[in-house]
Formats: C-alpha cells, sequence, structure tokens
C-alpha cells in the first residue's frame, strides 16, 4: 500500500523532473553566449544568493552537517552540472537524453545490493528502451567526448542522490548549502574561461535566470524533498519523465511535430517509471 508520504514524495519529484525537462533546451541555448563553467557559476551563485534569503531565519545545522551538504554540493551541482554542461556543449540534445534515461541503472548499482528487485530493475529497463524509442529519430551526430562527459555526469549525479538522502536538515537548509558549495565549486573553474567572458544579451540574462530560479531553487528544493521519502534508485526512475516532458515543450513552444514512435516511447517510458517507483 502506498503511503501519503510516498506520494508526496513522488509528485515533488515528478515536478522537479517537468522544470528540469527544459533546463537542456535553455542550456544549450545559453551556451551560445556563456562558455560553460561560467554559465554555472552564474546560475549557482545567483540560486545561492534567493536560497540563503530563504535560510535565513531557519535553524542552522552543525559544522558536520554543513560540510556533508557542501560535500553533497559539490557532487550534485559542481561536478554533474560542469559535466553535463561541458557534454551537452559537444553533444546533441538526443545524445543527452538517451545517456540520462541510463542514470537510474547507475543509481542502482551505486545504491548497493538491497535495492535490487526484479520489478524494479525491470521497470528501470523498460524505461531505458522507451526513452530510446522516443529520441531514435531524432537528428543529430554522435560526439563521442560529448557522451563521454554525459556518462561520467550520471555518475556524480548517482552519488549524490545516495550522499543527499541521508541528510535530514530543512530541504530548504540542505539546498542552500549544497547550492552553496556547489556555486564556489563553479566560480573557481570558471577562472579557466576567463579569455572568453563577455557581456551577455538581454535574453540569454532571463534564461541564466530561470535556470536559477526554476531549474536550481524550486526544482532542488522539491526534488530534495522527495528524495527523503523515496529510495534513490526510485527517485532518479521517476526522472526518465524528462526526455517526454522535454518533447512536451518543444511541441508547445517551439511547434516542432512528434511521430507515433516517439509517442509510443512516452508511453513506455511511463509504463517503466510505474514500474521501476514500485515498493
Amino acid at each position: 500500500m502506498i503511503t501519503e508520504t510516498r506520494r508526496l514524495s513522488v509528485a515533488a519529484v515528478l515536478a522537479a523532473a517537468l522544470i528540469w525537462s527544459s533546463s537542456f533546451a535553455v542550456t544549450k541555448v545559453a551556451l551560445a553566449e556563456v562558455p560553460p563553467m561560467t554559465l554555472g557559476a552564474l546560475r549557482f551563485v545567483l540560486a545561492a544568493a534567493v536560497l540563503g534569503v530563504l535560510a535565513r531565519r531557519l535553524p542552522r545545522p552543525s559544522l558536520r552537517q554543513r560540510l556533508s551538504m557542501g560535500f553533497a554540493g559539490l557532487l550534485g551541482i559542481t561536478a554533474y552540472f560542469a559535466l553535463e554542461n561541458a557534454g551537452v556543449d559537444l553533444a546533441t540534445a538526443s545524445d543527452a537524453t538517451l545517456i540520462v534515461a541510463a542514470y537510474p541503472i547507475i543509481t542502482l548499482v551505486l545504491s548497493g545490493r538491497a535495492a535490487f528487485s526484479p520489478v524494479r530493475l525491470t521497470g528501470m529497463l523498460v524505461a531505458v528502451c522507451g526513452v530510446w524509442l522516443v529520441v531514435r529519430e531524432q537528428p543529430g551526430g554522435h560526439h563521442l567526448w560529448g557522451d563521454v562527459l554525459l556518462v561520467a555526469g550520471g555518475f556524480a549525479w548517482a552519488a549524490y542522490n545516495v550522499v543527499a538522502r541521508r541528510e535530514e536538515a530543512s530541504p530548504i537548509v540542505v539546498t542552500y548549502y549544497q547550492t552553496l558549495a556547489g556555486a564556489g565549486g563553479f566560480v573557481l573553474l570558471s577562472l579557466t574561461e576567463t579569455s572568453r567572458w563577455s557581456v551577455p544579451s538581454g535574453g540569454t540574462v532571463l534564461r541564466i535566470g530561470f535556470l536559477a530560479g526554476f531549474c536550481s531553487v524550486a526544482a532542488f528544493l522539491l526534488y530534495n524533498h522527495g528524495l527523503r521519502g523515496l529510495e534513490p534508485g526510485v527517485a532518479v526512475n521517476l526522472l526518465n519523465v524528462v526526455p517526454v516532458a522535454g518533447l512536451g515543450w518543444a511541441v508547445l513552444l517551439a511547434g516542432e511535430s512528434l511521430s507515433w514512435w516517439q509517442v509510443a516511447g512516452g508511453a513506455v517510458v511511463l509504463a517503466g517509471v510505474f514500474l521501476g517507483s514500485r515498493k
């Protein structure tokens, strides 16, 4: 029987996934003007400032907790998004979408043997097959180095899920200290790109604001809230709805059309997500 707490956790992770589904396209456009590490620095410094305001009246965690949150932030923000930004810059959206679909399997492996079950593993494999149907007809070449970076990002994201689930403080406090550490890491990385710095256009400033406010603050708060009530493998499996929702954004915002293969793939993804999230 599914408890009310578990339903709310699933809903929170799915809401985060819907927000994150737009981030690949927004990031790809912004990268035309802002280099990858600098984009991450701008995004997460702004997000840390917003979260700092939200967290200032909440109890401050202990030093040990702050160090643990900071370590999680270096994994899930600096390491993952640095690899994602660099990977998206080199690879196609199709490559990125398909590789992200493999993240639940990576997380399942890193979570330990206790996370394995025949139904859950079957659901994850079904979801991966569904994502392949979704992206199989997408245009674009294969960029090996971008794909390698995205796969490496999967290990960073899986490790973040395992570490971050242990936090017991308020989701706002957890997200703030994670983002603060992640932003600091990105600032250091961005110093390698000073020769490529320039003043971004107004549209790119708005895109950075969207990535910071929605994809970083709102989505991470939702995801950290949901992660406290779910196993890491289940939470990451729910993110398989990202490519399906991403195609929906493409239809609504860009006027693109869907093939029957993509519609079928979306249905298979949702079936796999349902199986993979079962107790």
